[in-house]
């Protein structure tokens, strides 16, 4: 039998469910440091050295480096969280919503401007 989540998959939607919150604890307490000015300053020092302090996996860590937000968010990573990490590299939340529907930043803007039809 099917779940309900199941019964409405939305194409191109990651759901953050229970096995990915914990797939993604690490990540997301990582993320959530970066409300401290230290902490982003340190990121951005040796961002490899900064994933690790946090025990992030090798496919997170690799996704960090490579700026890979659907890689993020397949191992648990929560936008909310993604947010935060995304601001200190200098993607804004449209750049996240970009990579997320696989389009550029103008074509998701030009979808956004048309009220989301696409």
């Amino acid at each position: 039998m099917k779940t309900s989540l199941e019964n409405h998959k939305i194409p191109g939607t990651i759901i953050f469910d229970g096995q990915r919150a914990i797939d993604g604890y690490a990540l997301n307490k990582m993320c959530f440091s970066f409300n401290s000015a230290e902490n982003r300053a340190a990121f951005l020092s040796d961002p490899d050295a900064y994933c690790r302090k946090f025990n992030l996996t090798d496919k997170q860590r690799e996704a960090v480096k490579s700026r890979d937000v659907l890689g993020l968010l397949e191992s648990g990573g929560h936008i909310y969280y993604l947010a935060k990490w995304g601001g200190i590299i200098g993607l804004g939340v449209q750049d996240l919503g970009a990579q997320q529907t696989g389009m550029t930043v103008e074509e998701f803007k030009a979808m956004l401007a048309r009220g989301g039809a696409h």
